[in-house]
C-alpha cells in the first residue's frame, strides 16, 4: 500500500473575473490597433488548430491572446470541477430555513472558484433543507449526478420534510444555463441516484412518507436522447426486491453497461438490456467501503473511508487494487472521476484531494481548498463554463 505522502496545498484565488469569449477569431491588439497573429506566419484558424493540441495550462501561462483562446468557442472545452454547497454552519444564523444552496465551478487553469447562476423557479424557487436541529448528527442529503456533460440535481428534502424536487434541475456548462427535466412520477428523497449509458436513474427512497411502492420502484430518464431531453419522460423499470434502498442517499454508478449500487448491507446491479436486478459480485461488494465514482463507466474507484485508501475495481479478478493513500481521505464524503483525475471530497466538505490516476505510480496528489464559509456536499467533473457566462457573484474572498 502506498505510504501517506505530504500532499501539497494549492492556493486558489476566488474571483468573478472570468475570461470572456470573443465573437470572432481571438485577436490580440497592440495599442496602435495592429492585429497580432496567434502564431506568426499562420492564419488564425490554422493557428487555433495547432494550439488546440497544446495543454491549456501551458497556453494560459504564455500570453494574453493564448489565454483568451482557451476560453473561446474555438478551443475544445477542458474539464473543470463543479460543486454543490451550502454556507458553513458558522456563516448562517441558526434555525435558518430553507438553507441557501449554492452551485460553484472551479477552473483548474485560472485556479478560480465562481458561483453559477441560481437554479430556475418551477414556479417557485426550490427550497432545500440541509441542517435541522432535530438531526444533530447528520445533514439532509442533496443528490446530484453528472450526466451527458451536465449537472443534474435529482433529490433533496425541503423545509417541510417533503421531496424538494418534482423535476430534476439541469445545468449545462457549455450553454451556461439551467433547465428543468421532465416531472418525476414519484418525487423522492433518501434514494439511489446515478447515471449509466446515457440515462439518469432514481431508485428506492421515500416520498412525503414511507411507501413500499416507492421504496421498491425505479425510474429511468434518457437524458442523452434527442429531441431535447426536456421532452422525454421517465420510464418505470423492474422493481427492486425490497425497500432497503430507502434509508440513506445511495450513489449508483455506471460500469460497462450496468448500474451498480450498495445500501448498508446489500449490493445490487441493474442490467438495462434485460431490465433485471441481480446481486452484486461478492468481491465488488466486500470492497465497497465508502464513496464511489466511475471513470468513463469503465473503471470504478472507491475510497475506503476508514483507511483513507483510494482503490480501483478489477472486474476480471473481482477484487479492489490500491491506487493511493492519505490520511486526508479518511472520512471521505464524495468522489468524482474524469479526465484521468479522481477528486475526493473530505475535511468536512472543506478540502478536495485530487489524485492523478492517469500517470505512472505512485499517483501524484494535491489538495484544493474550497472557498471560505462554504461547505461542499457534492462534486462533479464536467466541461468548463462557456466563456460568455456572466458570473452571478463572487464566491468568497480572494485568498
Amino acid at each position: 500500500m502506498p505510504s501517506d505522502p505530504q500532499i501539497p496545498k494549492m492556493t486558489n484565488p476566488i474571483s468573478s473575473d472570468f475570461p470572456s469569449a470573443t465573437s470572432t477569431a481571438v485577436k490580440l491588439t497592440h495599442h496602435g490597433g495592429d492585429h497580432q497573429s496567434l502564431l506568426p506566419g499562420l492564419p488564425d484558424h490554422i493557428a487555433q488548430i495547432c494550439l488546440s493540441l497544446v495543454p491549456p495550462s501551458v497556453l494560459y501561462s504564455v500570453c494574453r491572446s493564448w489565454r483568451r483562446l482557451i476560453y473561446s468557442q474555438f478551443f475544445p472545452p477542458f474539464l473543470s470541477l463543479y460543486a454543490v454547497a451550502f454556507p458553513s454552519a458558522a456563516a448562517v444564523p441558526p434555525d435558518t430555513f430553507p438553507d441557501p444552496i449554492e452551485f460553484l465551478s472551479f477552473d483548474p487553469i485560472s485556479r478560480r472558484w465562481c458561483l453559477l447562476p441560481p437554479p430556475p423557479s418551477d414556479p417557485d424557487p426550490p427550497r432545500f433543507l440541509f441542517r435541522h436541529p432535530t438531526f444533530i448528527c447528520r445533514d439532509m442529503p442533496v443528490q446530484s449526478v453528472s450526466a451527458a456533460g451536465t449537472l443534474v440535481v435529482l433529490a433533496a428534502t425541503d423545509d417541510l420534510f417533503l421531496p424538494a424536487l418534482p423535476r430534476p434541475l439541469v445545468f449545462d456548462p457549455l450553454a451556461g444555463s439551467w433547465s428543468c427535466g421532465p416531472r418525476i412520477p414519484a418525487p423522492r428523497r433518501w434514494c439511489a441516484a446515478g447515471f449509466s449509458g446515457g440515462a439518469v436513474y432514481v431508485a428506492g427512497g421515500i416520498g412525503a412518507s414511507y411507501s413500499c411502492g416507492v421504496a421498491r420502484s425505479a425510474e429511468r430518464w434518457d437524458i442523452a436522447r434527442r429531441p431535447p431531453p426536456e421532452a422525454a419522460a421517465w420510464r418505470r423499470l423492474a422493481d427492486l426486491r425490497d425497500g432497503k434502498f430507502s434509508r440513506d442517499a445511495v450513489e449508483a454508478v455506471g460500469w460497462r453497461g450496468l448500474l451498480c449500487m450498495v445500501s448498508a448491507k446489500e449490493g445490487v446491479v441493474y442490467d438495462p438490456a434485460a431490465d433485471r436486478w441481480r446481486e452484486m459480485p461478492a468481491g465488488m461488494l466486500a470492497g465497497w467501503r465508502g464513496p464511489v465514482a466511475s471513470m468513463e463507466e469503465e473503471t470504478i474507484y472507491v475510497v475506503d473511508e476508514a483507511a483513507g485508501v483510494l482503490r480501483r475495481y478489477d472486474g476480471e479478478g473481482d477484487a479492489w487494487r490500491d491506487v493511493a493513500a492519505s490520511g486526508l481521505m479518511r472520512g471521505a464524503q464524495k468522489l468524482t472521476a474524469g479526465g484521468g483525475r479522481v477528486c475526493v471530497l473530505c475535511g468536512g466538505g472543506e478540502k478536495i484531494v485530487v489524485v492523478d490516476v492517469a500517470g505512472p505510480p505512485p499517483a501524484r496528489m494535491w489538495v484544493e481548498d474550497v472557498p471560505p464559509g462554504i461547505q461542499v456536499v457534492g462534486i462533479h467533473i464536467l466541461p468548463r463554463l462557456h466563456g460568455s457566462v456572466k458570473i452571478h457573484r463572487v464566491a468568497g474572498k480572494t485568498s
